[in-house]
């Protein structure tokens, strides 16, 4: 899209959420960057959008756009918003489809998944194609029976993981075969994830993959500090003491307790430089374990390959139900045996 109006003399500017959403756009930013044309750019879309909702005449149901146009680009329905605490209504309405512009957006949709398809054999293009109808069938809710607020529906047998008795063995083993013996090949981790809902699944499918490799393990603890003052105004916080701090687990930032491997695959928290890819959502495997950095080799983006080095860094965590300020000094990844479903 943007390269078609580039070639018509339009001027574009692509951003992302993510810097590892930006590094896959040709040319993109990433929301939070410096440059001028960037700000200006967010301003301008912030102004128009602001105009929009302060336009809208729901008697005559008419927005005057004024020549301006705004693209949301993506399949709303693979990942709703994150509410925090948030009740399922209060996540639907925030979505876009929930909003009064819905009704003046004007919905295309692409006819053939190139992703899906592309480079694929005949015999795996029927199997996808059938896998992506199936799919887009459960989210319009035409498989199944619906019974009031649930949704029975038979799930193939080709997707299906059979019980051996030990359930997270078994997700293991089928995901991660023979493990130990494609610890040294960095394509063996590219391409497999598992994908649990929550963050506290997450840690005990990492831990209990990290158990089954064999190798020197070492442990690095995090150094809490609080950054609020006490009721007096005076003194520095000494109600929240670090051994609470300690505890503290939230999306986003890394646990106070890091156990690492030499070979294991881990996943960047924060962007720290885009030109080397080193991006929030970047995987890498680590190759050495420091005292005071780690150093790894890129497994995802177009830096793949690469070696680099992770220092230690003072993070804050950005969760609003956190009623305090604090800080965190630590290396900032998390091991990506398994990761969210939202951040994958």
């Amino acid at each position: 899209m943007s390269a078609a109006l580039r070639s018509k003399g339009e001027i574009v500017l692509t951003v992302a959420s993510s810097g590892i959403a930006a590094l896959l756009i040709p040319g993109g930013r990433t929301t939070r960057s410096s440059t001028n044309d960037a700000k200006h750019c967010f301003e301008a879309v912030d102004r128009t959008l602001k105009d929009i909702l302060k336009s809208v005449d729901e008697k005559n149901k008419h927005i005057p756009f004024s020549g301006k146009v705004v693209v949301f680009v993506g399949d709303f329905r693979q990942i709703l918003r994150v509410i925090p605490k948030g009740t399922r209504p209060e996540v639907v309405h925030a979505t876009i489809n929930s909003s009064v512009l819905w009704n003046f957006c004007e919905v295309l949709t692409l006819s053939k998944n190139m992703r899906l398809l592309g480079g694929a054999s005949s015999a795996d293009v029927k199997q996808r194609r059938l896998f992506s109808e199936w799919v887009l069938g459960v989210g319009d809710g035409e498989i199944g029976d619906d019974n009031d607020d649930d949704l029975e529906l038979d799930v193939p047998s080709d997707l299906l993981i059979p019980n051996s008795g030990d359930p997270l063995a078994s997700i293991v083993e089928s995901t991660y075969p023979q493990l130990l013996q494609n610890m040294k090949d960095i394509t063996y981790f590219q391409n497999r994830a598992i994908l649990p809902p929550k963050n506290s699944i997450v840690d005990t499918i990492n831990d209990y993959m990290l158990d089954l490799i064999s190798g020197e393990e070492k442990t690095y603890l995090s150094y809490d500090t609080p950054l609020t003052q006490n009721v007096d105004g005076q003194t520095v916080d000494d109600v929240h003491t670090p051994e609470f701090l300690n505890r503290i687990s939230t999306s986003g930032l890394p646990n106070h307790k890091l156990r690492l491997k030499v070979g294991v695959p881990v996943m960047l928290l924060r962007n720290l430089n885009k030109k080397l890819g080193l991006c929030n959502g970047t995987r890498l495997i680590i190759t050495r374990l420091g005292k005071r950095a780690l150093e790894g080799k890129i497994i995802s983006g177009s830096n793949s390959g690469d070696q680099v080095f992770i220092p230690r860094f003072s993070l804050t965590p950005s969760d609003v139900r956190i009623p305090f300020k604090f800080q965190r000094r630590q290396f900032p990844i998390k091991i990506s045996f398994a990761m969210t479903i939202n951040k994958s």
